[in-house]
C-alpha cells in the first residue's frame, strides 16, 4: 500500500494550506497533546474549519491558557496522562458521557529521547507514552470511532522508527542496555504498527488509520535534549537559539509539520485507503536502499508484525 498518490503537496505545504475551504461543520475530533507544539497547530486548523475538537492534556491549565479564546475547543477538566492508565479510562468514560460518535482521533502526544524512566506499572517510560497509552487509548474508543461510519485515526510516528525495529522479546529493556534513541525509534516503530493493525481489523467498522512522519521540527519535544545534541542535528541557529537557519524537505516549521497530519485526517485522496504511512502530504515509498532520504522501512508497516504486536500487547507489557 506503499504506494506515493503525487499530490503535488511539498515540504512547504501548511496547515492553512489544506484546510483552506474545508468545512468540518459536525466532525467531532479528539487530539491528544493538541495544547502543544504540533498538536496545538492541528488543533488549531481543525477548530478554524469549524470542527469541536476535544483536547485532554496532562497539564489542564497550560492547556486552557495555550487554548484561551479558540472557538469548539473543549479541554478535558481533568489529568490525562498517557503513561497512567486511570486517567485514560476516566477520559474515555467521560468522552462517552458527553458524545456518541468521534469521526476523527488524532494523537499527537509524546516524548523523545529521555533518560531510561519506567512508567507505574514498570514500562519503559518512551513505549508506555508514544504507544501503549494510546493503544489503550484507541481500544475504549473504538465504539465512538465505529458510530462515526467513516472515522479516522492518525497517530503521530516518527523517521525515528528507523533506529530500530520492535524488540518482542525485550520491549522494556530490561535485558539489553538502554539507549534514549534507540528506545525512541522502537516507540514510532510500534505507533506505525499499530496503525496498520488497527486499520487491517476495523476497516470492515470503516475506520481507517493512518501513521504520519510529521518532519523535523523544533518544539517542547526536544526539552531533554542539550544545545550540544541540537546543535549536532543542526538545530541551533547561528544566534544561538533553538531552530533552523534554513528549510529543506526534512527540516520544518510548525505549521509545515502539521500539514501531513490534517492531510491524513480529511484529505479525499485519502478514501479507501489506510494502514500507510505518510509523509509530506503523501503517501511515503518502502525505504529500499540507504541512499533513499525519505519513505517508511518495512518493519514498520509489516501486517505481520502490526497483527502480533496488537495481539500480544497486553502480554508483553506490564
Amino acid at each position: 500500500m506503499q504506494h506515493p498518490l503525487n499530490t503535488g503537496y511539498t515540504a512547504r505545504t501548511t496547515a492553512k494550506d489544506i484546510i483552506k475551504d474545508k468545512d468540518m461543520t459536525g466532525k467531532v475530533v479528539i487530539i491528544t497533546g493538541g495544547s502543544a507544539g504540533l498538536g496545538l497547530e492541528t488543533t488549531k486548523a481543525l477548530a478554524s474549519a469549524g470542527a469541536q475538537i476535544i483536547v485532554p492534556a496532562r497539564r489542564v491549565s497550560e492547556a486552557k491558557h495555550a487554548l484561551n479564546g479558540f472557538p469548539n475547543v473543549v479541554i478535558f477538566p481533568e489529568e490525562f496522562d498517557l503513561s497512567k492508565r486511570n486517567t485514560i479510562v476516566a477520559f474515555v468514560q467521560w468522552f462517552q458521557s458527553q458524545y456518541e460518535k468521534l469521526d476523527i482521533l488524532i494523537n499527537c502526544a509524546g516524548i523523545m529521547a529521555i533518560p531510561k524512566r519506567k512508567d507505574e506499572y514498570g514500562n519503559e517510560l518512551q513505549i508506555s507514552v508514544n504507544y501503549l497509552g494510546h493503544y489503550y487509548l484507541i481500544k475504549g474508543l473504538l465504539p465512538q470511532l465505529k458510530n462515526a461510519n467513516g472515522a479516522r485515526v492518525v497517530n503521530l510516528s516518527s523517521r525515528g522508527h528507523w533506529f530500530g525495529e520492535f524488540d518482542f522479546e525485550d520491549p522494556n529493556f530490561e535485558v539489553s542496555e538502554y539507549d534514549k534513541w534507540l528506545a525512541y525509534g522502537r516507540a514510532k516503530t510500534a505507533v506505525s504498527l499499530l496503525s496498520v493493525a488497527l486499520d487491517d481489523i476495523y476497516k470492515k467498522d470503516n475506520i481507517r488509520a493512518f501513521s504520519v512522519h510529521p518532519g523535523s521540527i523544533v518544539t517542547n519535544l526536544s526539552r531533554n535534549l542539550s544545545d550540544q545534541e541540537m546543535r549536532a542535528m543542526g538545530a541551533i541557529t547561528s544566534s544561538g537559539t533553538r531552530g533552523f537557519e534554513n528549510y529543506n524537505n526534512e527540516n520544518k516549521t510548525v505549521s509545515e509539520g502539521a500539514a501531513t497530519i490534517v492531510w491524513c485526517a480529511l484529505s479525499p485522496a485519502l478514501d479507501g485507503i489506510g494502514g500507510v504511512y505518510c509523509e509530506n502530504c503523501d503517501i511515503a515509498p518502502i525505504v529500499l536502499d540507504e541512499e533513499m532520504q525519505i519513505g517508511v522501512k518495512p518493519w514498520a508497516v509489516n501486517l505481520g508484525l502490526a497483527h502480533k504486536l496488537w495481539k500480544e500487547t497486553p502480554n508483553i507489557f506490564y
